[in-house]
């Protein structure tokens, strides 16, 4: 008989494995999926099936190599400034509606010829869009900041609003608002440095000042 708390530890994994499979951000997959498989290799050892720990072990060491792999490689990051009327654009806001709606449940694309738009390329795939509409003064308010499944680790994010910030000043703009969108787009502009205001009109903004 199988001690409780090993079948937990068990369980745990399992679920662990189960819940990575469902991750979009393969980052993210990578790490619950190294906790399951740690789960399994104490199990393996601990009743004594030392094949289920030894092959758990091995998926801990390729789990761990292209962790530090994806940590520690450069990337290549590339703003592409695109037109308003882009035939790609459109192509690319019609095949990821449903994604974006997820985070933008309000968003719908209305072209202007004043509205800054571009793509965020990551080693050369168009990876986020942005598209933002000047507003009075120095501000710039986000239509839409998304990013496609498989590239949200946040450094899309940083490298727009930090790394290259310079793209918002030599436009005059000092200030940036969005509306929250879902919670997990809220949550987003948190970890941006996004800080939650109201407008004139009472609506729910976060705000971010360019440095």
């Amino acid at each position: 008989m199988i001690p409780l708390a090993y079948q937990i530890l068990g369980y745990t994994g399992s679920v662990l494995v189960a819940v990575a499979l469902m991750m979009a951000s393969i980052i993210k997959l990578r790490i619950i999926s190294l906790c399951g498989a740690t789960c399994f290799a104490i199990y393996g050892l601990a009743i004594k099936a030392y094949p289920v720990a030894g092959l758990n072990f091995l998926i801990i060491l390729i789990h761990c190599y292209h962790l530090y792999d994806a940590f520690t490689a450069k990337e290549y990051f590339k703003i592409l400034a695109v037109r308003p009327e882009s035939d790609y654009l459109r192509y690319f806001l019609n095949f990821y509606d449903h994604e974006i709606k997820h985070f933008l449940p309000d968003f719908l694309y209305r072209q202007s010829e004043t509205q800054l738009t571009f793509f965020i390329l990551r080693d050369m795939v168009p990876a986020g869009l942005f598209i933002a509409e000047p507003q009075a003064g120095d501000t710039l308010f986000i239509k839409i900041d998304f990013v496609i499944p498989g590239y949200r680790d946040f450094k899309i994010g940083r490298f727009l609003f930090a790394e290259k910030a310079e793209v918002f000043k030599e436009r005059g703009v000092r200030k940036i608002s969005s509306a929250p969108g879902s919670p997990k787009h809220e949550a987003y502009l948190r970890s941006m440095g996004f800080v939650p205001e109201s407008s004139m009109a009472g609506e729910r903004l976060y705000s971010l000042m360019i440095a």
